[in-house]
């Protein structure tokens, strides 16, 4: 079969509304079950079975069994980054049909998840002033983390482990859709995201992959990346 074929199928299935929401409903990382992403999608439990079915054909989702429930997530962060460089696309301004934005999307523009690591504003604020510190450099399509970078986030107890056996990326440049700049993916991006969970930082907003930031993450991020309130 040609990568062409390969190409259309795939977006096919992504073009489908409802499987786009289930899709990007599991961008945050986090697994959901079906009754959760047909609610994602606005459709009934049966109408998701079929969707959840072409998507796991198709290798995009994959699920695991715990108990009696059965969990979906996102197959590999290469999906992720997939449906993010999609939304940057779709966020370019052009002749589609208006919808007035909408406070949910405010705050996804503000903070939010991309797949495991964090998006908007505040993810790229962060990108930007490492980089503007010499603390990180990003190419094409990788990123070097320099050693007052590693001193950095060694302070805020950032797990710095850059494990050459690892099959996932180090760290990348991630496009963020609606800043169209990059922010930090990768298992460095990952290893922030987290850091910034477990320190209070950030905290998750139901049914959305929008984060709050907490009055001790606004302090946190102004005094050691320089980001304003958001």
């Amino acid at each position: 079969m040609s990568y062409s074929t390969n190409i259309a199928e795939i977006a096919a299935l992504v073009g489908d509304p409802a499987r786009a929401n289930m899709l990007t409903a599991l961008m945050d990382g986090r697994a959901l079950t079906a009754s959760e992403l047909a609610y994602a999608a606005g459709i009934v439990a049966s109408t998701a079975s079929g969707h959840l079915g072409k998507l796991l054909e198709a290798n995009l989702l994959t699920v695991v069994q715990q108990g009696r429930h059965r969990y979906y997530r996102l197959a590999s962060p290469l999906v992720g980054s997939m449906l993010e460089s999609l939304m940057a696309v779709a966020a370019i301004e052009g002749p589609r049909r208006y919808r007035p934005s909408s406070c949910r999307d405010a705050a996804l523009r503000d903070a939010r998840t991309c797949y495991n690591h964090l998006a908007g504003r505040l993810g790229v604020s962060i990108a930007d002033a490492m980089l503007s510190r010499g603390q990180l450099e990003l190419g094409g399509d990788a990123g070097v983390l320099t050693g007052t970078g590693r001193a950095l986030l060694a302070e805020l107890g950032v797990a710095v482990i850059d494990d050459t056996t690892s099959h996932r990326v180090y760290c990348k440049p991630c496009l963020d859709w609606s800043e169209r700049r990059p922010h930090i993916g990768g298992a460095l991006g990952v290893a922030i995201a987290d850091r910034c969970f477990a320190l209070g930082w950030i905290e998750r907003q139901r049914d959305s992959r929008a984060l709050r930031i907490t009055g001790k993450g606004q302090q946190g991020f102004h005094q050691h990346f320089a980001v304003a309130s958001l």
